[in-house]
């Protein structure tokens, strides 16, 4: 069956798939999907070529690309990606959180690898399509979502590396989605490391950038030897700045009850400027919060959670979105934060944050956006 529909100036051609999921096949891979490991029936593809534009715009059934052996993004990895969640909410209707604010960052990461930007409402379009025609793939179990996956890839064929490339194919691919991490919210143990970094000054560690995932793998890898759940990156120069973890923003809360206060590290162009993280500065002082950005050393992290100042520490980002760390581990010893569970101002910021996604909590600031 295929229709047309029309966006920007650029027409999708809608190719259904026939080999569609039963609802029974459909509803036992919904029972227990994991993360990332089953997908929805179809997929969105359009092409650009320099001189020509973005063109070839359609929606199709999921299967594998065809690739030339030279393609330019299996060398030189030029690939940015995004990620984001569709939820089911209360009335039955599917919604997104702040799906322009990805779109921004797509694009904000297309012009650091030198690719071309996908209009916003081309990237919003592909989300509408997949989910019109994909929309019973969305959980309606708690703590479940549809993950959304759009990504770009450099086309040409050729190993000559003097220039970036000069066609490219944007992806959209959905996969249901449990928690991120086997245990659900619960505490994680988290590595200082000291030997490798994932990014520095002027480099790439603001894209979302499939080189910066595949360059942290050695040291997520060492965090697992040293018995710990996660990496946490520091700065490139001194190595004692706090910047990210693994690949969500980190935040830390000093002081309890009616003083908490809330830190993040500042995006300093190494940092990943995630949409959660973005989100928490605006939705903490809704609660009562103070939130700041300001830097962190390793020193203090430890001082602070010693002392009993630092009260408790998490991380956010869209697969996960908040993750509480309980213990921290490093060349120089191991810490614990507050008494390593998850702690009160952790557990109402991931309530009310997730109660604005699934549409259980008033959305004051106009995050949600239906389709």
């Amino acid at each position: 069956m295929n229709n047309d529909t029309t966006t920007s100036g650029l027409t999708f051609d809608i190719q259904l798939s026939d080999r569609r999921k039963t609802p029974q096949e459909r509803e036992a891979l919904l029972e227990s999907p994991g993360f990332g490991k089953v997908f929805t029936d179809h997929m969105v593809s359009i092409h650009y070529t320099e001189g020509k534009g973005w063109h070839d715009a359609k929606l199709e059934p999921y299967g594998p690309l065809s690739l030339d052996p030279a393609t330019a993004a299996l060398h030189y990895a030029q690939e940015i990606f995004e990620g984001l969640k569709a939820y089911r909410h209360p009335d039955g209707s599917l919604a997104s959180f702040r799906p322009e604010s990805n779109a921004a960052r797509f694009n904000r990461s297309a012009a650091r690898m030198a690719m071309p930007e996908l209009p916003e409402e081309l990237f919003l379009k592909s989300i509408e399509l997949l989910l019109e025609h994909d929309g019973d793939w969305v959980p309606t179990k708690e703590d479940f979502s549809l993950y959304l996956r759009p990504f770009m890839v450099a086309t040409d064929v050729g190993l000559g590396v003097n220039h970036p490339s000069r066609s490219y194919v944007y992806l959209l691919i959905a996969s249901p989605v449990g928690s991120y991490f086997s245990g659900g919210v619960q505490p994680v143990t988290v590595w200082l490391s000291r030997d490798y970094t994932r990014a520095a000054p002027g480099g790439t560690g603001a894209a979302k950038f499939a080189g910066n995932y595949a360059a942290s793998f050695l040291a997520q890898a060492q965090a697992v030897e040293q018995g710990c759940d996660q990496v946490v990156w520091l700065d490139a120069r001194e190595h004692r700045w706090v910047e990210e973890m693994g690949g969500m923003n980190l935040w830390f809360v000093f002081g309890s009850g009616e003083n908490a206060r809330l830190r993040t590290p500042p995006l300093t162009g190494t940092l990943l400027p995630g949409i959660t993280r973005e989100s928490l500065l605006t939705l903490a002082p809704d609660l009562g919060i103070p939130a700041e950005e300001a830097p962190i050393s390793t020193d203090e992290w430890r001082e602070a959670a010693e002392s009993g100042e630092l009260t408790e520490v998490f991380a956010c980002g869209t697969a996960a979105v908040i993750t509480p760390v309980g213990r921290v581990k490093g060349d120089d010893g191991e810490f614990t934060v507050g008494d390593g569970t998850p702690g009160p101002v952790t557990m109402r910021l991931r309530e009310e944050l997730v109660g604005i996604q699934t549409g259980l909590r008033a959305d004051k600031h106009d995050w949600i956006t239906r389709f």
